[in-house]
């Protein structure tokens, strides 16, 4: 383990799989300390367990809670744990939406749906990032991060609601991004290229969407976790200083086509 991140803390909210899972693994072994947030069913703990155990094996201290990270009560939980000034990365990776189409003979998306994948894929990023503010918990130049992805901004079939939420999540950064600047925070969004986690296989179509990404990516390959997971680590060191209110693409040219 490098000790780059030596008594820094990251918060990750969505940590047990996929790109927030994939991060903490990165930032373990880079010696920072982790607060791990994520909702799981108690059957399906294992191999998460694991690997914080592994985490740990590498002299870093970890905190997980199995919660829901919507929940005030969470928040206030979960950050009342964490000292003054070490928090040197928060990071937003909620999945937790509705996948469905606007128009259906059986089910379809109803603004209450979007008003709960709004809240839980967009909004909630605000909250945890005001309550750490209030409380004096980012460290001098600390970073605050969000995934999104090019949804944000393409009509997807079934991605409607989340297409929604990260684009909540973009205009988001880029007003903390202005705003929060003179407290020190670095905000900024991490726009994944497709990657074949948990959450993106529960998209109906899926293996067409993964399918015809591999086909127009310029490696003709998908995003892997590790690629956006390392971009993350690059934004949190100090090299990445000057960088504020960005979205940075991390596909390896998939979007350019």
């Amino acid at each position: 383990m490098k000790e780059e991140f030596s008594n820094k803390w990251g918060i990750i909210l969505g940590g047990s799989n996929g790109l927030g899972l994939a991060t903490a693994r990165k930032l373990a072994n880079h010696g920072m300390n982790l607060c791990i947030v994520h909702r799981d069913r108690k059957g399906a703990l294992e191999p998460f367990e694991k690997e914080v155990e592994q985490f740990r094996a590498m002299g870093v201290e970890v905190k997980t809670f199995n919660k829901d990270a919507i929940k005030q009560e969470t928040l206030e939980e979960v950050l009342n744990e964490i000292p003054k000034q070490s928090i040197h990365l928060l990071l937003h990776s909620i999945a937790k939406g509705s996948v469905k189409p606007l128009l259906s003979k059986t089910d379809s998306l109803t603004t209450e749906d979007y008003q709960i994948t709004i809240q839980a894929m967009g909004l909630s990023w605000l909250s945890w990032t005001q309550f750490a503010i209030q409380n004096d918990l980012f460290n001098p130049k600390a970073r605050n991060i969000a995934f999104t992805s090019e949804g944000n901004s393409k009509a997807i079939p079934n991605y409607g609601a989340v297409s929604a939420a990260k684009a909540t999540l973009e205009a988001l950064m880029r007003q903390m991004a202005a705003e929060y600047a003179p407290l020190g925070l670095r905000t900024n969004c991490v726009q994944a290229g497709v990657t074949e986690t948990q959450s993106f296989q529960r998209i109906p179509g899926s293996d067409r969407i993964a399918a015809f990404a591999k086909q127009r990516n310029p490696f003709h390959q998908l995003t892997q976790p590790e690629d956006v997971a390392n971009a993350v680590y690059l934004l949190c060191r100090e090299e990445a200083d000057w960088i504020n209110g960005t979205v940075l693409t991390v596909d390896g040219g998939e979007s350019l086509r």
